[in-house]
């Protein structure tokens, strides 16, 4: 029996620096049923410099990505208190750390397990850092080729890691044909590792389809509405579609794990005997008439007339008996 997939909705930035909001997040998150909730650990001293560029030109109040990093820092006692109110809501913590000094702090509130996001796949100083430390990893792949997939492995897996690869297409939102659904099976026959599906569709569709392609794990960002302010709104869940996917993905899940007996059909004979049809003749008909396929007609329920299925053995045989319009037909009247 394949488990069902674990769940995780990032919020990541979607809290744009409000504790307040972080908080009310994980309260709304808690409620759709994932498993976890993702924050990023951000120490913008640590990890950016002012000359690092916006991927998207989004902020009317951040004058540099350091200055929004900044912004979007949390000081190691409000972590603390985010990490609690998870736990006390029943849903996992989880957070990407973006410098060693992120891993430190992390540590700290007692992490169980890392996330790292795409862009830290080449990033072996962090990797190291964070192989240190013992927990699980779940490994993004977004913007890696194979060959830089295969170094940042064999680096965790010789550090003893328990490992789990996300297919990743590192675009906002990832369209239909970038959503890569076919490098889930390249992952898992080259590693033999745990996979899953990380997703920026902004639909509840590709994780779907993950899903029913065997994904382990789910990841996707979950925002209160998409025009909410930020980087990741636009490629983000709802706070309902999020609990529609996990409804979705578990049943999915749960279908997988039943296999159907095509050759077995014995629990529908009950039902096949109500939608199943008996011949019947269409008009009134004289004794001794000769059958003609135009006379036929099929008529519910199974087992009052010869079965339908057979109708080409009374074509060319005479009736025994009258018959009105819409009889059923049976071997004794043939």
């Amino acid at each position: 029996m394949t488990p069902e997939p674990y769940i995780i909705a990032e919020i990541a930035q979607a809290h744009d620096g409000s504790l307040g909001t972080a908080h009310s997040y994980i309260d709304a998150v808690a409620g759709t049923g994932a498993n976890a909730i993702k924050f990023q650990t951000h120490i913008a001293q640590a990890e950016s410099s002012p000359h690092e560029p916006f991927r998207v030109k989004f902020s009317y109040v951040d004058a540099t990505r350091y200055d929004y990093w900044k912004r979007m820092e949390f000081s190691e006692q409000q972590w603390k208190e985010i990490k609690r109110h998870c736990d006390d809501a029943g849903i996992d913590f989880i957070s990407s750390p973006f410098s060693n000094q992120a891993v430190d702090l992390l540590e700290s509130i007692g992490v169980s397990q890392y996330k790292i996001g795409s862009g830290e796949v080449s990033n072996f100083l962090l990797l190291e850092k964070i192989a240190s430390t013992g927990k699980p990893v779940i490994l993004s792949s977004g913007m890696s080729n194979l060959t830089e997939l295969d170094e940042a492995v064999a680096l965790l897996q010789s550090r003893g890691c328990r490992l789990s690869l996300l297919q990743c297409t590192t675009a906002y939102p990832t369209k239909p044909e970038q959503w890569g659904l076919n490098v889930l099976s390249v992952l898992k026959q080259r590693y033999g590792l745990p996979v899953g599906f990380s997703d920026h569709s902004a639909t509840i569709y590709a994780p779907l389809a993950a899903t029913a392609l065997g994904a382990e794990l789910l990841e996707f960002h979950v925002v209160f509405d998409r025009r909410m302010f930020g980087p990741d709104a636009k490629a983000s869940l709802t706070i309902d579609e999020t609990t529609e996917l996990v409804r979705g993905a578990r049943m999915i899940r749960k279908s997988l794990n039943h296999d159907i007996d095509k050759n077995d059909n014995s629990s529908f004979k009950e039902l096949k005997n109500i939608f199943e049809k008996s011949l019947a003749v269409n008009k009134s008909l004289p004794k001794g008439h000769v059958l003609k396929f135009e006379d036929l007609e099929a008529k519910k329920p199974k087992e009052y007339g010869i079965d339908a299925r057979n109708f080409k053995s009374v074509i060319g045989k005479s009736l025994k008996n009258e018959l009105n319009a819409f009889d059923f037909l049976n071997e004794h009247d043939i």
